[in-house]
């Protein structure tokens, strides 16, 4: 049993198949499957069975992969702590956002961190589904994500803190009807054409809520996904449209009225896995990040 071995059983937990596992460690699946192998023969239970194609992790497997975490974590901490003895805090730190956070925060770190001696930033963005999030923690040292407050938490492979707790208000152009009221019901706005985001994005479940509220289903008449394209949208009478109270940048055309009668507010959680926080330079990221959102919400 080596780390190699414990890291390809943890992922072969979260992805199913040993071509998946293959593909994101960049090796054949024939070198997997001779390290899973090697693996079981050293331990007496089985540690994989099929559930129909996918390759799922027997209670053993799970046990034994949730330690594989543990050792990584060690690792990595050993790995480091000459560079942290010595005080190196300038390493490297990559950080993926989905556009709206990017917006938001990475103007914010780069200012802050902006000494020669701090982190090195390595910033991206990420415009994926959240399902999509957790395994981006593969390539990126933190990974900003967003998530609808009522849905299931995040996997226990990462590590994940809420940064922003944000409110989804409805979007309007300034000489809009709707724009005359201080607060808005699911009736008031569901005969209104809507620009909402592609399936799979918060905003689409939360206006599925709005729909059930108002007792019809809504027009949705545009899908764009970058806010700032659909504050112009909105701008232009393209329809009204949900959008983030703290994250996207003000449209002197807009005015936001808060949505009452469901729950309009999603979490920026910062996703990282458990063994990236050994080193200094991404604990100082984190930090500033935490700051940032303070900023953020006023």
């Amino acid at each position: 049993m080596d780390e190699r071995q414990l890291r390809i059983l943890r992922e072969l937990g979260e992805l199913g198949s040993v071509t998946a596992v293959a593909e994101a460690l960049l090796v054949t699946p024939s070198a997997i499957s001779q390290q899973l192998r090697l693996l079981q023969r050293a331990i007496p239970v089985p540690l994989t069975e099929r559930q129909g194609r996918r390759l799922a992790l027997t209670d053993a497997g799970q046990a034994l992969a949730g330690a594989a975490i543990e050792v990584e974590t060690a690792l990595e901490r050993a790995r480091h702590t000459v560079e942290e003895f010595v005080g190196r805090p300038d390493g490297e730190v990559s950080v993926a956002a989905f556009h709206s956070a990017a917006t938001a925060f990475f103007p914010l770190l780069l200012r802050a961190l902006a000494a020669p001696d701090g982190p090195r930033l390595s910033l991206a963005d990420a415009d994926v589904t959240q399902d999509r999030f957790p395994p981006l923690t593969r390539e990126y040292d933190l990974v900003l994500a967003h998530r609808l407050e009522h849905t299931p938490g995040w996997p226990r492979t990462v590590t994940a803190t809420t940064l922003l707790r944000e409110p989804l208000d409805v979007a309007v152009p300034a000489g809009h009807p709707l724009a005359a009221r201080r607060r808005l019901s699911p009736r008031d706005v569901a005969d209104q054409p809507w620009i909402t985001a592609h399936d799979g994005f918060p905003v689409v479940a939360t206006l599925d809520a709005v729909a059930t509220a108002a007792g019809r289903p809504l027009r949705l008449v545009h899908r764009i996904n970058e806010f700032s394209v659909v504050a112009e949208a909105v701008a232009a009478g393209g329809g009204i449209a949900l959008m983030p109270r703290w994250t996207t940048r003000p449209h002197p055309a807009l005015v936001l009225r808060p949505l009452s009668g469901v729950r309009a507010r999603r979490h920026i959680d910062v996703l990282h896995r458990p063994e990236r926080t050994a080193r200094g330079a991404v604990r100082t990221v984190l930090a500033e990040l935490h700051r940032a959102a303070g900023t953020i919400r006023g």
